[in-house]
């Protein structure tokens, strides 16, 4: 019985577009899971506490996550899609929604079943010749550093922008593990190939890659937008522009992500891009009450921010458009109950009067 064979088997079934093998022996000592643990140390993974504590201790320990875990299976899916990316978008009436969030489908909802079945083919033929298999899959959903297993199973590298890279796909890919009882061979890691490039370094407007691979998420936009409770800080709010949700901007100038090579084009439905989410209008999007929001954003990750956050972030989007236009609009979210998007309006309404 090949196990690995009827891994990649299922994988392709499934309609995965990158799977690899590593081995949990030695991964609690190895550098990546250090240079972790002082990122957190250090304060930058800014608010996101469960990022830290006791999830981060189990995020060095596969074991302890799944008591007698020998080997991960690791799994990357695509999302791009055909449209244009937003550095080729300047429209200041509209603002940009992360890729990832276009489709109809939350990417956890989308991938889980997928790794499921994968998990399920396994169990199934270790049952049949007499092994007893633990597995458990994860999509983003426990404490598991998805990109330092994908990296050791061979599904790509970690860039300086510190995204999965694939030499063949690219880097808009979402990834999932299976943590297994199974001892499997091991991949081969993926060559780093970001060489001497710094362009996701160099686009960035907020300067949060503040060195290769080193990301400071309390000035990443995509941490501001979505994971930000309370006020954005005033200093950054120029940086993120008019993203409303998440961004783009590394992977965009990313030669890895080359429209005419690499980075392929999904066929999968769930992430084909909505035209209420793609590019949406900014005024649309002040207009829409929470209603609106909970049905405009059903499935979508975009329900993350809470209709509050994109209110926020759309105030922010506005001032940083230089459209005189958008001040009617923005006075009437000063005087709204909300503090925090009151601010922000106020701050937009200053910023574009001056």
């Amino acid at each position: 019985m090949d196990l690995r064979e009827i891994i990649h088997m299922a994988a392709r079934e499934e309609g995965l577009d990158g799977v690899g093998i590593a081995q949990v022996e030695g991964f609690s000592a190895s550098n990546d899971v250090q240079f972790y643990s002082q990122w957190l140390d250090r304060g930058l993974a800014g608010e996101m506490s469960y990022l830290q504590g006791e999830k981060a201790v189990k995020r060095a320990a596969p074991d302890r996550v799944l008591p007698g875990a020998q080997s991960v299976i690791c799994a990357a899916l695509i999302y791009n899609s055909a449209e244009p990316r937003s550095t080729e978008c300047r429209d200041s009436f509209r603002g940009w929604i992360s890729r990832y969030a276009w489709g109809t489908k939350d990417y956890h909802d989308a991938l889980m079943p997928r790794l499921l079945q994968v998990e399920a083919a396994i169990k199934s033929a270790a049952t049949a010749h007499g092994l007893e298999v633990q597995a458990r899959s994860y999509v983003d959903t426990g404490p598991i550093v998805e990109r330092v297993y994908a990296k050791y199973a061979g599904v790509g590298w970690i860039g300086k922008n510190t995204c999965m890279i694939n030499q063949q796909i690219g880097s808009w890919l979402f990834l999932g593990v299976i943590l297994t009882s199974l001892e499997l061979a091991a991949d081969l890691p993926a060559t780093d190939r970001c060489g001497s490039c710094t362009r996701c370094i160099d686009a960035c407007p907020t300067e949060a890659i503040v060195s290769p691979g080193k990301l400071d998420a309390r000035r990443c936009i995509a941490y501001l937008t979505i994971e930000k409770r309370g006020e954005i800080p005033e200093d950054l709010r120029a940086g993120v522009g008019h993203h409303v949700f998440g961004c783009d901007i590394c992977q965009d100038v990313c030669p890895w992500n080359n429209k005419t090579g690499n980075a392929p084009a999904t066929f999968l439905p769930e992430f084909q891009a909505q035209e209420k989410v793609f590019h949406p209008e900014l005024k649309s999007l002040a207009q829409m009450d929470e209603a609106g929001f909970r049905e405009v954003f059903r499935g979508s990750p975009v329900k993350r921010a809470k209709y509050a956050g994109l209110r926020r972030n759309v105030a922010v989007a506005m001032g940083n458009s230089g459209d005189k236009q958008f001040i009617p609009e923005l006075e009437r979210m000063a005087a709204g109950a909300d503090p925090v998007v009151a601010e922000h309006a106020r701050w937009a309404i200053k910023k574009l009067s001056s």
